[in-house]
This record gives structure tokens, sequence and C-alpha cells, in this order.
């Protein structure tokens, strides 16, 4: 049974920054889209950023040029640096790994916590 755990969440003051990081325990079929969501309170879940095996990366339009996605794949590791925090981007972050067709899988970390004070 693959795992996402994350880790890297917190407080930080408006303008701050952190960085997110998400490793899968056990091993994942590495042809994948590993990405970040976000759930605010009261909201849906929504995508934040994603990354494809080839690193394509693709980003909300509230985030870009803002927070920046990366991935390990040797490692099956995923991590989005988030600058220029606003209180906005408060929310539950979500890592997700996710691969369609042949041997297709989703899974889901638990999320952690990102406050952003203003």
């Amino acid at each position: 049974q693959v795992q996402l755990v994350e880790s890297g969440g917190g407080l930080v003051q408006a303008g701050g920054s952190l960085r997110l990081s998400c490793a899968a325990s056990g091993s994942l079929v590495n042809s994948n889209t590993m990405g970040w969501y976000r759930q605010r309170p009261g909201q849906q879940r929504e995508l934040v950023a994603s990354i494809s095996s080839g690193g394509i990366a693709n980003y909300a339009d509230s985030v870009k040029g803002r927070f920046t996605i990366s991935r390990d794949s040797a490692r099956s590791s995923v991590y989005l640096q988030m600058d220029s925090l606003r209180p906005e981007d408060t929310a539950v972050y979500y890592c997700n790994a996710k691969r369609s067709g042949l041997w297709a899988y989703e899974y889901w970390g638990q999320g952690t916590q990102v406050t952003v004070s203003s």
C-alpha cells in the first residue's frame, strides 16, 4: 500500500515563504503526474500545481509567479516552494500522485496546514 507523506506546513507572515515536501512510501510506477491541491475553509479542493514525469508544470493562475513545483522521480517525491505568501493562501494542502491507463492509480496525502497571517 502506497502512502504519501507530507511535511513543511506551518504558520508564516504574509510575504514569507514555506516549502512543502511529499514523499511516497512504497514504490510508484514513475510515469505519473504529481501535484498539490488545497482546500480553504468552506471551499472545494482545488489544484494548486502539478508536474508530469517529463517535468511539465502547470499552475493555478492565483499562484503563478509565486509558487514553484518540482519533483525527484527517483525518490517519488514532489515539492512546492511557496514565496510571497498571502493570507488567501491559507488552506490545507494535499499531495497527489496519479497515473492513468495501464497500472492506473491515484493516491492522496493526509494534508498539511498552511496558515498565512496578515
